[in-house]
Formats: C-alpha cells, structure tokens, sequence
C-alpha cells in the first residue's frame, strides 16, 4: 500500500485509511485499485470489522482525474471500461464481497465517488458537518456508477433527484434517504465510531459473517427463500457459535 491508502491491524479490526488531506482525500485511478485492493486484502483476514476512515476536513471530494491517461489517442469502449470503469466498479464489488462488515466515519463533504462510497459500506456513521452530492451531471457525465453501489440503499426517487439536481444534502437528510446510518456532533465521530466497532468485536465474527450474508442476499430471492435462507444461516450459526 502507498502512504495515501493504508491497511493497518488493529485486533479484531482491520483499518483501512484514506490519507490525502490535502487533496480532499480525491483519489486518482491508482489509488482506487489500491483503495479496492486494501478491501480485499482486509476481507482476507481473520479481522471481525473493517473500518474505513480519511484524513482532514473533507472525507471524500470524489476521482482526482489527473490520474487518468496522459497525451495519445482517446480511449475506445473497451478500453475506457478497463482503464477508468471497472477500478471503480472493483471497489464497491470488494466492500459487498468483504464478509466481514465495513462501518465508515465521514467527518466531512462526500462528493460523487465519495458519496458513493459512503453510501456502499455497510455502516456510515457521519459527523453533522458531513455534506452529500453527486455533481457529475455538471460535466454531462451520467453518474451510473455512483447509482449502481447506491441504488439498493436509496430510495429510486431520491436517488434520481440528488442525481438530476445535483443538490448538495446534510448529514440529516442523507441519513433519512439511507446514504448513512447514523449522524452525530462533529466532536464525537470518533468515539461513537470507535464505540460501535468495540461492541461489534465483542461479538462471534461467525455471527457478524451472518448477518452480512443474509442483508447482502436476501434482497434478491423471492417468497420462501427469503425465509429459508433467514433459518438456514441462523441454524448454522446457532450451531457453531457460543451464546452470551
């Protein structure tokens, strides 16, 4: 990992920090493979919780694009999708496919790549100074990406008004569209973040696995599956977890 993406070991906690202040923690095309590259490394781990913290004022302001290809001819389909597309797409596949839960802190604006990552882990806890928006209509760019990691989390009507408007919302309107979890005074993010996360390491990481694989499955089976899948995998925890 560079010094702008890092992966720490923290007991039951594996850290995954966004350190690029400076630059509004904006992420050019490499640091999005290692950002998605520090999410599988995590998921490999024996670590209960992944975490996911930025540095500075601002969590994320979205893709630095100076990162993207310099001078020769413009990218064909094929290669736009490889290049620019699926680094991208890579990081919102490796937080969903992370069993282990991903409980992120925004202090800060989220903007465009930002917001959608917020939005994609799996607990946002956010400051009350945090700010949400997906500006790239600005550009005439269809924000696509962002919608697919948001769109099972945001209702379809207020997804497409934050993509068409381009509005910017606060902390407590995206925590009533479901983009975060919970918001808090901006003094007490890393407490009540780092409050959350010790309770969770309290628990049986079999458990924690469990409930992921049933809120990242259920959602696509129908009728009794829906149950089926509920029993099946609260049987096999029950089974191989000590209760307290």
């Amino acid at each position: 990992m560079s010094d702008v993406i890092r992966l720490a070991s923290e007991g039951a906690v594996a850290a995954i920090t966004i350190n690029r202040g400076d630059e509004g923690n904006q992420l050019t095309i490499p640091m999005v493979r290692e950002l998605a590259a520090a999410f599988r490394d995590a998921a490999k781990t024996d670590a209960k919780v992944i975490t996911l913290r930025s540095m500075g004022a601002d969590f994320c302001l979205g893709r630095d694009t100076r990162g993207g290809p310099a001078g020769g001819p413009p990218l064909n389909a094929v290669q736009m999708r490889t290049n620019l597309i699926a680094p991208l797409l890579d990081v919102y596949d490796a937080i969903s496919n992370a069993p282990q839960p991903v409980v992120c802190s925004v202090q800060g604006p989220a903007m465009g790549f930002g917001c959608a990552l917020a939005t994609s882990c799996d607990i946002t806890i956010a400051s009350d100074t945090a700010r949400f928006r997906l500006p790239e209509l600005e550009k005439n760019l269809p924000p696509t990406l962002a919608i697919s990691a948001m769109m099972s989390r945001v209702p379809q009507k207020a997804l497409t008004w934050l993509v068409y408007s381009m509005r910017e919302i606060d902390a407590q309107s995206a925590l009533r569209l479901g983009i975060v979890s919970n918001v808090v005074e901006p003094g007490s993010l890393v407490m009540e973040s780092d409050k959350l996360v010790a309770e969770l390491c309290t628990r049986a990481r079999d458990a924690l696995i469990g409930i992921k694989d049933y809120v990242r499955a259920a959602p696509g089976l129908q009728g009794r599956a829906v149950a089926d899948l509920a029993g099946n995998l609260l049987a096999t925890v029950f089974s191989s977890v000590p209760r307290g």
